[in-house]
């Protein structure tokens, strides 16, 4: 039996740590969106304590059939009030931390779903 490494051809996340992730050669420090369609959306929400109604609409603009939250580096959830948007548009949502939500994404993504994901660092 031959075996054949894995070619993901979409956008992936190829490292992570505390507070970044990379996405081919590029380090990203800073709360991001990537979209399995090769969006790459700087999210301008630093802290969880910051996340609005705003940040989640700007996630329905992307039109994917998920957004995996990744809620920084321990797990929590926003507000339902706060992801409505999604809700109504019949988009899911998963949350998990963020180290987490960097793996989920590359399995969905690598399987061909239009997924995204939106990642805040801290």
């Amino acid at each position: 039996m031959k075996y054949h490494p894995d070619i993901i051809t979409v956008q992936s996340i190829a490292a992570y740590g505390p507070g970044w992730i990379q996405v081919g050669s590029i380090k990203l420090t800073r709360s991001v969106i990537l979209g399995s369609r090769g969006e790459r959306i700087d999210w301008n929400c630093d802290r969880f304590e910051d996340l609005t109604a705003s940040h989640f609409e700007q996630l329905v603009q992307l039109q994917t059939e998920l957004v995996i939250f990744g809620s920084g580096p321990r797990l929590r959830f926003p507000a339902p009030s706060l992801s409505r948007s999604l809700i109504e548009r019949q988009i899911g949502m998963e949350t998990m931390d963020t180290q987490a939500a960097c793996r989920t994404y590359n399995i969905l993504a690598g399987e061909g779903r239009c997924v995204a994901v939106a990642l805040l660092m801290q």
